[in-house]
Order: C-alpha cells, then sequence, then structure tokens
C-alpha cells in the first residue's frame, strides 16, 4: 500500500502538471482548473491533441503487448501518469502474470492513486516510485525498484510521451543514456515524443506561444533529434515513425500522422 497521506503538502492545484493534464485530455476526472487551462491553451495551437494523447496511449498498448509476447517480463514506466485503462502490468500481466513492473511519476496526485497501480496478478509484482526523471540514480537504486525488478535480466524502459518535457538545457539525451546504460543486453527502449516535422514557421511560433502560456516547459524535436535518443540501439521496424504506422491495428481507420504529430521507435539495448 502507498502511504498517500504523506504528499498532502506537497500538491499545489494551482500550477499545472503534465500528468494531470495528459489526464484531462484523456478524458479523465483527476485534474484541476489550472490543468485544464493549460491542456486548452496548448489546444489552442494543436487543436488534435485530445486525438494524439489517445493515438500515444494506443501506441504504449500495443508496443507492451508485443514486448510481453516476445518474452520481457520486467517493465520500467517512467512518466506513468494517472492510472487509466490499460496501464502496463495490465497488459503485461494479462499475457505473462508474472510480469514485473515499476511505475515513476512525480506528481503527488499521481502517488494518491499508485494502490490502482499496484493491483499485480499473484504472479507477478508492481511498485510506484515517486521520483523524477531528471534524477536517473534515484529511481534506479530505489529500494522498491531493486525489490521488483532484477536489473541483471532484461527491461523493457518506458519512456512514452515525457522526453518532450525535458528541454535542451537538461541534457535529455544524457539522462535517457544514464537509465539505458543501466540496463542488461536484451533490455528494451520504448519511446515517444511530440514532433514538429509537419508545422510550418507560423505554426512553430503559435505552438512556442502557446507552450509559453501553458506554464508548462515543453520542447518539440524533429526526427533526426528524437533519433539521437537510440544512437547505439537496434531498432526494431517499423523504426522511428508515427505512432499511428508502429504495427497498427488493420481493423480500424487512422488520422494523418500530422493530426497527431507524435513519433515513436521500440529499440533492443545490445
Amino acid at each position: 500500500m502507498v502511504d498517500s497521506e504523506s504528499t498532502a503538502p506537497r500538491i499545489d492545484v494551482t500550477k499545472p502538471h503534465p500528468a494531470r493534464r495528459y489526464d484531462y485530455w484523456l478524458g479523465g476526472n483527476d485534474n484541476y482548473p489550472a490543468d485544464r487551462e493549460s491542456a486548452d491553451a496548448v489546444a489552442e495551437a494543436f487543436p488534435t491533441v485530445r486525438l494524439a494523447a489517445l493515438e500515444n496511449r494506443n501506441f504504449l498498448r500495443r508496443a507492451v503487448g508485443y514486448l510481453a509476447e516476445a518474452g520481457i517480463r520486467q517493465f520500467l514506466d517512467i512518466g506513468a501518469g494517472l492510472p487509466t485503462a490499460g496501464n502496463v502490468h495490465e497488459i503485461a500481466q494479462g499475457i505473462a502474470p508474472e510480469s514485473r513492473i515499476v511505475y515513476v511519476d512525480n506528481d503527488p496526485i499521481v502517488l494518491m492513486h499508485a494502490n490502482t497501480l499496484l493491483n499485480s496478478s499473484p504472479e507477478g509484482a508492481t511498485a510506484y516510485l515517486d521520483a523524477d526523471i531528471r534524477d536517473p540514480e534515484r529511481i534506479l537504486t530505489h529500494p522498491d525498484l531493486t525489490r521488483v525488478l532484477d536489473l541483471n535480466t532484461p527491461v523493457a524502459l518506458m519512456l512514452v510521451a515525457i522526453m518532450h518535457f525535458i528541454t535542451d538545457d537538461i541534457g535529455p539525451y544524457d539522462l535517457v543514456r544514464q537509465l539505458c546504460d543501466a540496463l542488461p543486453s536484451g533490455s528494451y527502449l520504448v519511446m515517444t515524443h511530440a514532433t514538429n516535422d509537419h508545422l510550418t514557421a507560423e505554426d512553430l511560433a503559435e505552438t512556442k506561444e502557446a507552450n509559453q502560456r501553458s506554464g508548462v516547459p515543453f520542447q518539440l524535436r524533429s526526427t533526426a533529434e528524437f533519433t539521437r535518443f537510440f544512437t547505439g540501439y537496434e531498432l526494431l521496424s517499423p523504426g522511428i515513425t508515427s505512432v499511428l504506422t508502429w504495427r497498427p491495428e488493420t481493423w480500424r481507420a487512422h488520422p494523418r500522422a500530422e493530426a497527431v504529430s507524435m513519433l515513436c521507435g521500440v529499440a533492443r539495448i545490445p
């Protein structure tokens, strides 16, 4: 069980948070006026942002399912966000009940809901860490992580819709490298990232202004910039692509890639 009471003094609902803003776009109820105002500011510049959030979630479901089918039994989901349908442990343990999952987020309101994320199958295990991707050492050495995950056995590192909140001045590539370097051969890096590939100069200026008004630091990256995160790793087919076209379902229609503007990649760490 997680002690949510200890987080109460840290909660500041007057400032928007990415996890709660994402919850709003997904149609959830665990968000506040500041989160909704921030989300609406982004939507003014990018009206299909809710569609992007949904398609990003669909990609996560497909990627976890693929890796679980391929034999991966450990998942480290950083920037997990608020619990919603199709959490990583639900997908992975639905295929392999013995799967072990560690969730990480820095929003205390996510922590208050973490017991939902800890609803593991009897054969497997889950844990939730109150931590920030900007502190990889705290994540990797946390006793709850080392209790649940064996870092000598392959792990799928899930960085889904988180790295676009890490601006260049924070050293995003180094953060991802530190996390991947701690994982053994045969592990996987799974990432999605908002892109500026489809934006005109006018669109970029409008998006930059909207991001400033949103109150949440945010940096779009091109395909080339996103691909740098995977340097030295073995990309799975179809490589770096839209979240729409990574092993898509054939039974449903898909929107245009520019309506989603979200890149993804899944790579094996050699």
